[in-house]
């Protein structure tokens, strides 16, 4: 029988650790439930927040509406041929999927690995790292639409994925709970191996035809040695998008920081590494009262203890400014703001 609580505390439902408080609260372990809770209008017309992990927002103050919690849990495979489509639920955590993939020989998701999150929160950002994003590994969705309590599919036109961007993020933003993700993944290796320090971190350990669980642990073990364990310290991973220019935009940078770190984007656009932005500016490893920026990633702001949702957003106002006085570049907030 689905249960809605009150006045429940979300410190443990949120990787930043930031103690807000939801009017309502209710945990999903199977679809029928979102049926079974929307089928009472006040839900319908109340505010929400879907909650996955908790792993890519920040809380700046209780939320007076409906928290829906997704625990649906499953992971089923079918093999054709050389392809495999792997089906989670969105309340699978994403790194367990990875490492069920990698166990099992399927391959694409192996520069996903430690990911923070929850699967039913991957199609919404169109996660990526290291030269992957989720949308190159995405076959469909299962989404629930509120307004109809029906089940829709939507297959990767659908979603119309962009840069962290994805329907449900614009056009579609709240319309839809997903379910359930669907990926499709091949039984032969295409290894992508030339962002960050892959290459080279394979090489230190003497590898030269790596593995999936090869790059899968060389992937891990890079972030582990760049990004805190928010169980340790809260924090939501990368506060900040990547910011991607135009070339004619790039240019005056280019000239005036010729070390500026960047790729390219496609379309005659650059992506530049706003970590990279951050830690020009003076900002990796500093404390500014209860938080700050993380010793050895300046792109991640953590909570060192007590910080308040107010406190960690006035903090990435100030890094936006200060990026955007030195460079001319703005940086856009990666992370959910919840109020």
């Amino acid at each position: 029988m689905l249960q809605i609580q009150e006045n429940v505390s979300l410190k443990n439902f949120n990787t930043f650790g930031i103690d807000a408080n939801a009017r309502y609260f209710a945990e999903i372990n199977h679809a029928d439930e979102l049926a079974e809770l929307f089928a009472d209008p006040q839900w319908l017309h109340m505010a929400r927040l879907v909650l996955g992990g908790g792993s890519n927002m920040l809380m700046v103050a209780d939320f007076d509406g409906l928290v829906i919690r997704l625990n649906i849990r499953g992971i089923e495979h079918r093999i054709s041929h050389d392809d495999v489509f792997v089906e989670a639920g969105a309340g699978e955590v994403w790194n367990d999927l990875v490492n069920y993939c990698v166990d099992h020989g399927y391959a694409g998701m192996e520069n996903l690995s430690l990911i923070p999150g929850s699967v039913g929160a991957s199609p919404i950002q169109n996660i990526g790292a290291y030269g992957i994003e989720l949308k190159d590994v995405f076959e469909s969705c299962q989404a629930f639409e509120i307004a109809t309590g029906t089940i829709k599919t939507f297959s990767k036109e659908d979603c119309k994925f962009g840069y962290r961007e994805s329907v449900f993020k614009s056009e579609l933003v709240g319309q839809y709970i997903i379910v359930s993700v669907k990926f499709h993944l091949s039984l032969t290796p295409k290894f992508n191996l030339k962002y960050g320090a892959i290459e080279q971190e394979l090489a230190a350990r003497g590898i030269s035809e790596p593995t999936l669980k090869d790059v899968s642990q060389v992937v891990s073990h890079i972030r582990v040695s760049k990004l805190p364990d928010p169980s340790t310290i809260g924090n939501a991973g990368s506060f900040f998008k990547n910011p991607v220019i135009s070339a004619a935009e790039f240019e005056p940078v280019k000239q005036n920081f010729p070390d500026v770190v960047n790729y390219p984007a496609g379309d005659g656009f650059v992506k530049l590494a706003a970590g990279w932005l951050i830690e020009q500016c003076g900002w990796k490893g500093k404390t500014v009262g209860n938080t700050g920026t993380w010793k050895n990633q300046a792109l991640v702001l953590v909570n060192h203890g007590g910080a308040t949702g107010h406190e960690v957003y006035a903090l990435s106002s100030q890094i936006i400014d200060s990026v955007y006085t030195k460079f001319g570049v703005t940086l856009q907030r990666e992370v959910n703001i919840v109020s």
